[in-house]
């Protein structure tokens, strides 16, 4: 089979794990009380769904990057979002909204833009150990800017997050090609240097991705799903030696696709804020049960109904 159709493949399957795991999590956190330690969500089964298909998403997501480059494989990590909104409606009990529907099909078209103006060769090259730690020290640069103290920190910190994210997976990729291509030792100073690198920027994205969504879900998220891919892309693009199909002409489908995938992700974003905020359904008759996923159900309407939807991948896009 094709690399670039194996990639694709690996990135739908992953970004459907990812939009599981955050609507189980999402319920799990509706029926959690806010002070509630992580000892008492260790106890719980539907916790564990959650990061076994968190663990499921990242493993395909780190499969896809060794058979696409950075600019194919990355921008897919949206389609997380994409899948989460029915999954989430229905798990609601409630049915997908117009705005829902077109943020969907913009985010989609969008995508598919991208995806016929990405290079389509399976990579090849990887990051040295100087340009990794350049990489890693830039970044930390930009993250410590871009969370210090001050006004409106949710979406400083969600693109101090997406930024963090981002850069973990082209690391990783670095990290894949390097132990499967046998061309070297697989413990030496680069790769060890870069699996540090990885850990540390993935979990950095994923704790302040939590303080980031703390005033809200909307706005962050929609940063974090658009700054994850641009962080990952400007480093292929950059250092790797990927490329846009056909050169400068492939440029202007590119970025119609991007602004495409941005107008969808907002709007995507928005609507989850609103039905986030929504008040409670009153009629005569029992709401129909919620469908589990990634966890047993909630019991009644309201619980159901006002839980926000949590899109993180780790590492992600």
């Amino acid at each position: 089979m094709n690399a670039t159709l194996i990639a694709v493949a690996l990135s739908l399957v992953s970004a459907a794990a990812y939009a599981s795991a955050a609507v189980a999590q999402a319920r799990l956190a509706g029926r959690t009380e806010a002070s509630a330690g992580i000892l008492r969500l260790l106890g719980r089964g539907a916790w564990w769904s959650a990061v076994g298909l968190n663990a499921a998403g990242a493993l395909l997501h780190v499969a896809a990057l060794k058979y696409g480059p950075l600019t194919l494989v990355q921008p897919l990590g949206a389609l997380t979002l994409v899948a989460a909104v029915p999954l989430g409606a229905r798990a609601a009990g409630r049915r997908v909204s117009g705005t829902e529907w077109r943020g969907t099909l913009l985010t989609l078209l969008g995508l598919g833009a991208l995806l016929l103006a990405a290079g389509g060769a399976a990579p090849h090259d990887t990051l040295s150990l100087a340009e990794a730690l350049a990489v890693g020290a830039v970044t930390l640069s930009l993250v410590a800017v871009l969370s210090r103290p001050g006004a409106r920190p949710g979406l400083r910190h969600a693109a101090a997050s997406g930024l963090a994210s981002g850069v973990a997976s082209a690391l990783t990729q670095t990290l894949t090609v390097a132990t499967t291509d046998r061309s070297g030792p697989l413990l030496s100073w680069r790769l060890v240097t870069v699996a540090l690198l990885v850990s540390a920027f993935a979990l950095g994205g994923l704790l302040l991705s939590q303080t980031a969504y703390r005033g809200g879900l909307g706005a962050p998220l929609a940063v974090v799903t658009l700054t994850n891919p641009v962080a990952a892309a400007a480093i292929g693009l950059v250092l790797l030696g990927e490329h846009i199909q056909s050169g400068v002409t492939g440029l202007a489908p590119a970025l119609a696709g991007a602004a495409a995938a941005v107008r969808g992700v907002i709007l995507l974003s928005r609507a989850q804020d609103r039905n986030a905020a929504a008040p409670p359904r009153v009629t005569g008759e029992a709401p129909p049960s919620p469908v589990a996923v990634g966890g047993p159900p909630v019991a009644g309407a309201r619980a159901a109904e006002s839980l926000p939807l949590h899109a993180e991948p780790v590492p992600g896009p």
